[in-house]
């Protein structure tokens, strides 16, 4: 954000590119600041907002953002930031960030009808133009009411409109008219009242898939189990606890599904009985004994329609990729994840995933170490090519 009267626009901007499933970083200029408060916005997206290079020491915060960032918007750009950008000044953080900053780049201008026109603003767009090239989304001005109670053009564009340019250009939205159903976490198998078998899962596998789903234009629907991370915004989810809740979802919603991603950590026996009351330990130990809880995966491969493509998961502790070639046959799948868990960096509650991607095709991925954002994709991928085929 920049020091303009539209920076006001910008906090509707950030619920808008939170409600779509962005994670937004907010900088301020210091004239931004006469506007907005950053407070408005480390509390609205629940990331501090920024406004200086000297925020934090030994830390070179304009690189980390430029490296972190997918896209970037400046709105509103004043016409000296809109200066600044064309001619390659740093002298703050919003500067020194883009001037790093290799991605996308959305503008959304908002000035007075005077500066907008005047020669030197239309030189500076011309170079912005010319040297950043398809990298550059310009949006807007309008024309409209503009501050002081005058009217033409320089109104800052609405933020639906920078955010659906912000997405586009991110890059096709090539699962746009398809229904992804993704399931994700654990579950938990009651014992009595109190205890639950499960297993160390928080979901960031099948969020991620979620999120890269959504992002390139697909419905998609999210069956969430129990003690996991907060799921994106813009996504339907359903809330799930045990394997039976996930299997009585799943399956009422695969028929109409395009793509069925099990990326959920399901519990494989469960309690055959749940004790009424709470297991007291002076009673002993008890006795457990466990059956099987529905198998999903293989139920949705025997349903499979024609054009239906389903994915599914294998965590495995060794033979991971042989495991994950079993489970690939027997249940009549498209694709297995197969991913190494059990070991640090790796698999539950890590940011990363020593994992396979083993096709019924035959066009394998060997197993490597992958963040959960790029398997995410990498999977995306392969679904557009499935769905095309």
């Amino acid at each position: 954000m920049t020091g303009g009267i539209a920076a006001y626009k910008s906090v509707v901007l950030a619920r808008v590119l939170m409600e779509a499933g962005a994670r937004v970083t907010s900088v301020l200029t210091e004239a931004a600041t006469r506007f907005v408060g950053p407070d408005t916005f480390s509390g609205l997206t629940g990331i501090p907002a920024l406004t200086s290079l000297w925020e934090h020491p030994g830390e070179v915060i304009h690189v980390r953002l430029a490296q972190e960032t997918d896209v970037a918007i400046v709105a509103p750009c004043t016409a000296n930031v809109l200066a600044k950008l064309a001619n390659g000044f740093a002298d703050d953080l919003l500067t020194s960030t883009l001037l790093e900053y290799g991605g996308p780049l959305v503008i959304a201008p908002a000035m007075h009808t005077g500066m907008w026109s005047n020669p030197a603003t239309e030189n500076n767009v011309r170079t912005l133009v010319a040297s950043l090239g398809d990298r550059l989304a310009l949006v807007g001005p309008l024309e409209g009411a503009l501050a002081h109670g005058d009217e033409g053009i320089g109104r800052m564009s609405e933020p639906e409109e920078i955010a659906a340019a912000a997405r586009r250009a991110l890059g096709p939205l090539d699962l746009e008219g398809h229904q992804v159903l993704v399931t994700a976490g654990p579950t938990y198998e009651p014992i009595d009242p109190v205890r639950f078998l499960g297993n160390r899962s928080t979901g960031k596998m099948g969020l991620a898939i979620a999120a890269e789903g959504a992002a390139r234009g697909a419905t998609v629907t999210l069956v969430l189990g129990p003690g996991t991370i907060q799921p994106p915004p813009g996504i339907e989810v359903v809330r799930v606890s045990t394997a039976q809740e996930m299997h009585d979802e799943v399956l009422a919603r695969s028929a109409t599904s395009d793509v069925v991603v099990m990326a959920a950590a399901v519990a494989d026996f469960r309690p055959k009985e749940v004790a009424p009351g709470k297991l007291k330990k002076d009673d002993g130990v008890p006795e457990l004994v466990l059956e099987p809880t529905p198998d999903i995966a293989s139920e949705l491969g025997d349903r499979k329609r024609p054009g239906q493509v389903i994915v599914g998961f294998a965590a495995e502790t060794s033979d991971v990729e042989s495991a994950g070639r079993t489970k690939l046959v027997q249940k009549n799948l498209d694709l297995v994840v197969a991913n190494l868990v059990g070991s640090d960096g790796t698999g539950f509650g890590a940011d990363t995933n020593d994992a396979a991607i083993l096709s019924a095709a035959g066009d394998d991925v060997s197993r490597r170490s992958w963040t959960k954002a790029e398997l995410a994709r990498a999977i995306c991928d392969r679904l557009v090519s499935l769905l095309g085929s």
